[in-house]
């Protein structure tokens, strides 16, 4: 049996999720349709909003669904960015980094948390857009969101946070965060892949990237890709799934295998390791995991299956050691059986290959 830990990749779908998905493909309607099957439809997709809506403490106004995470990043930058700076965290995801090629990066201390007095210094000048994750995929660890949307208010700026790793392993209050837009990506809170949404604040006004018929109150373009939609709605509907226990247990395991446990020191999504083992490189470890029947990654799995050291660890500080670091990121349906099979097959892995480096 192979266990799956590779959950930051991609969630395995809820059993709900799975179930609104089907039930959506039997409705025939289009949602922006006035005869009853269009009306039909258009309750699954308001259905969803509410419930997205709901489970992120916003209204459902301000809601768009889109075709991911990677999407409403880019749908954020393009509306919120218009006419401003663009300062983006060093530890971002991809997804900003290629929409934002030009920013100004704020910099990380060596737990990956973001530097607010650095940040603080950025602000001065002409008005910004600032992004900034607010749970590391790589490292788990959770950016001090609510302090840097004040300091983005004060001094005239807007705030973009991407939340898609946090979605589904906290609890999340837009109100709270006081950011003015959020990225959320279905797949990685168990829901299918190919859908997202992006929250916005009531001020914020359409510029859509994808124009069309002024579907999603003009902001994106397009009919609505209803069972993916609906699947969303349900998966949103599932609560947070606490699983710091098991990564606990996991990363003491580890280290007693000689592994490092980067960005520890940081508040932690529950779900998330990152693990280096000095001197074996993580392509190595992740096809001897792999043979052993265990699916972990190297960093985000995003870049078309390539293996590079990571700009998340490098921005930390930890210079060729970024290359020997694994990510380990438990489901929301993980075990102790999962957690005590890699373990196994961790220890068995050092052994081999630390004796190998040396």
């Amino acid at each position: 049996m192979r266990v799956y830990l590779d959950a930051n990749a991609s969630e395995p779908l809820h059993p709900s999720a799975r179930a609104a998905v089907l039930a959506a493909m039997a409705q025939p309607g289009n949602p922006s349709s006035i005869h009853a099957p269009g009306r039909a439809a258009r309750r699954i997709l308001e259905d969803a909003r509410e419930s997205v809506a709901r489970r992120f403490a916003a209204t459902p106004a301000q809601v768009i669904f889109t075709s991911g995470g990677t999407e409403a990043d880019a749908l954020a930058i393009h509306a919120l960015g218009q006419g401003r700076r663009l300062i983006i965290g060093a530890t971002e995801h991809d997804a900003v980094r290629a929409a934002a090629p030009a920013a100004e990066i704020l910099p990380v201390n060596a737990e990956g948390v973001a530097d607010l007095a650095a940040l603080a210094r950025l602000l001065e000048g002409p008005p910004a857009l600032v992004c900034l994750m607010l749970a590391n995929n790589e490292t788990g660890t959770i950016q001090p969101i609510a302090e840097a949307a004040a300091l983005c208010h004060q001094a005239g700026a807007l705030l973009h946070v991407d939340a898609a790793q946090a979605a589904g392993r906290m609890e999340i209050d837009l109100r709270e965060l006081g950011a003015d837009s959020l990225a959320i990506s279905a797949h990685k809170l168990g829901g299918p892949q190919g859908v997202g949404a992006l929250l916005v604040a009531p001020a914020i006004s359409p510029n859509p990237l994808i124009r069309g018929g002024g579907q999603e109150r003009g902001w994106r373009g397009g009919t609505p890709a209803l069972p993916a939609i609906a699947g969303l709605g349900a998966a949103a509907r599932e609560a947070p799934v606490d699983l710091s226990a098991l990564r606990d247990a996991l990363e003491q395991a580890a280290q007693g295998c000689g592994a490092e446990v980067f960005g520890r020191g940081a508040a932690r999504i529950g779900n998330t390791s990152c693990l280096g083992l000095p001197g074996v490189t993580a392509q190595m470890q992740v096809m001897a995991l792999d043979l052993a029947g265990i699916a972990v990654s190297a960093g985000a799995a995003c870049s078309s299956g390539k293996i590079a050291r990571s700009h998340v660890l490098e921005a930390m500080g930890l210079g060729p050691r970024a290359g020997e670091a694994i990510r380990v990121s438990l489901p929301w349906n993980a075990t102790v059986s999962d957690v005590e099979s890699f373990i196994e097959a961790y220890r068995a892995m050092a052994a081999r290959l630390s004796r190998s480096a040396a």
